[in-house]
């Protein structure tokens, strides 16, 4: 040990030694990787002319944590701003939700309903999340049996049936672990929000705009988590609340039930057009005759969870609720299920990747709950309804994850610009509810509730002038509401 004197005259003999002796450099930063753009694939559709979009590719890391370990590439697309380099303002990227979606065309259809000044003010960038789309694609085989045609009722009612349910999870966890080996714990929204950064950096802006709809939401405010400090202006639009996946999956299913009752009401409202009952009630025995008759007897591989698969889809968007009483009608008439069948086959390719992504990511983002509790929460559902809407709990899978991460992932933070929230007020797909506790997360961001309206997708899908032009000034102005921002909405369809 060195004397105090001594080590005092020491640190100082080496205090001046060091003034004398040039600086070490400091490290070098890694360069930003590179990207080229060039054509893009038929999957993107062509913008009007004289604009035109490009496609490229970025090379990222599997795991961030180790850069120069496996990497895979990400799949890119842009459209420049059209207006004169004045009114640029940047990099607006884009996703269009899931988990699972691909967002390489929406590049083009999303910009083509966003407000004038914020296409001239921005250069669009639409990307596939890793695991989706091209990039790195999802594939977890058969997954269970998960796309068996016709599927197993996706309602198990008693012990066999709840234990047929359990085993189809583990399966499907099973089969996702053996396909996707060493990516599985790598498919998440947290190293996706890593690849954002990268391809920030890539596009060599020093922020990024970020518009995410729906999962989109959820990836936004993962990035304002990790890099608050290159969050630009940011909307989060139809938003997942910071809940746990699976807990986000029972408040869906609660609102699916909620807005199906207001489904059969309106139904009723409109016995004219549909046949299927003067109230809501005698609706709801019609629609339980069709989802029965289909469990019983599948009408060309559609059955009880086709059924439910297209009253999911149809219940989160009301331009649909015409279809799909249309079709409980025809069912009811000559027993055939062509209006409800979808129009892209459950089965097909981009299905299958969303399918696997979407459990991917949600398993990869925090921790599980366990098959006890799967089971107790389909049984306090049933009570809450005899036959309630389960098409949206895919995180129940992780109950037999193979990886299992110990932490939710981190959404927003104190540190970042204010954000610019907008939520349906009784959207069933992502409650309300979720944005006011996002919102929290997020100092000094404003929440835009479009009231009176029941659909999922609002700022340039519903047409509304309150919300469009909030969501353009801040956009493109930084103009932050003074306070929250109340908007009407249309009200239920006439069909």
């Amino acid at each position: 040990m060195i004397p105090a004197v001594r080590r005092t005259g020491l640190l100082c003999a080496l205090t001046a030694t060091a003034a004398l002796l040039p600086a070490a450099p400091a490290p070098a930063a890694p360069p930003p990787p590179a990207l080229h753009f060039g054509a893009c694939p038929d999957s993107v559709p062509t913008p009007p002319a004289p604009e035109r979009v490009e496609c490229g590719r970025l090379r990222v890391p599997l795991d961030h944590r180790h850069p120069h370990g496996k990497q895979l590439d990400i799949a890119i697309s842009r459209v420049h701003a059209s207006g004169p380099a004045a009114e640029r303002r940047g990099v607006l990227l884009v996703n269009p939700g899931g988990p699972g979606g691909s967002g390489l065309p929406y590049a083009v259809t999303k910009r083509a309903k966003l407000p004038e000044q914020v296409r001239r003010s921005y250069d669009v960038i639409g990307f596939d999340p890793r695991g989706t789309g091209a990039s790195a694609p999802a594939d977890c085989g058969p997954m269970g049996g998960l796309f068996d045609s016709p599927g197993q009722d996706p309602v198990p009612t008693g012990r066999t049936a709840e234990q047929a349910y359990l085993d189809g999870l583990r399966r499907t966890a099973d089969d996702c672990a053996r396909h996707l080996r060493d990516a599985l714990p790598h498919l998440s929204t947290t190293e996706t929000a890593r690849d954002m950064d990268a391809l920030r950096a890539a596009l060599g802006e020093p922020r990024i705009g970020y518009l995410g709809v729906s999962y989109g939401s959820y990836l936004g405010a993962a990035y304002a988590a990790q890099f608050p400090q290159r969050v630009g202006r940011m909307v989060l639009d139809s938003v997942v609340g910071p809940e746990e996946w699976y807990d986000f999956d029972l408040l869906q299913s609660r609102a699916m039930v909620r807005q199906r009752a207001v489904f059969f009401a309106w139904a009723a409202r409109h016995q004219e057009r549909f046949r299927l009952g003067a109230d809501a009630t005698a609706v709801r025995t019609a629609y339980q005759r069709v989802r029965d008759g289909l469990a019983e007897r599948p009408v060309d591989g559609f059955g009880a969870a086709e059924f439910d698969r297209t009253v999911y889809r149809a219940l989160g968007r009301t331009e649909r609720w015409a279809g799909l009483a249309d079709g409980l009608r025809t069912y009811l008439r000559d027993g055939t299920t062509g209006p409800l069948r979808p129009a892209e086959p459950f089965d097909g390719p981009a299905s299958r990747t969303y399918e696997a992504a979407n459990r991917t990511v949600k398993c990869a983002d925090g921790p599980a709950p366990s098959p006890a509790r799967v089971l107790t929460d389909i049984r306090r559902m049933r009570r809450l309804d005899p036959q309630p809407v389960l098409t949206g709990m895919e995180a129940s899978v992780c109950a037999y994850w193979h990886h299992r991460p110990a932490h939710t992932t981190p959404l927003g933070s104190p540190d970042a610009p204010p954000v610019l929230l907008i939520a349906s007020d009784h959207d069933p797909v992502t409650p309300i509810e979720g944005a006011r506790a996002l919102q929290r997360r997020l100092p000094g961001s404003r929440l835009v509730s479009l009231h009176d309206d029941y659909s999922h997708g609002v700022f340039a899908s519903r047409a509304n002038a309150c919300v469009d032009d909030t969501a353009a000034a801040y956009l493109t102005d930084g103009t932050v509401p003074r306070a929250d921002v109340h908007c009407t909405g249309p009200g239920l369809p006439t069909p």
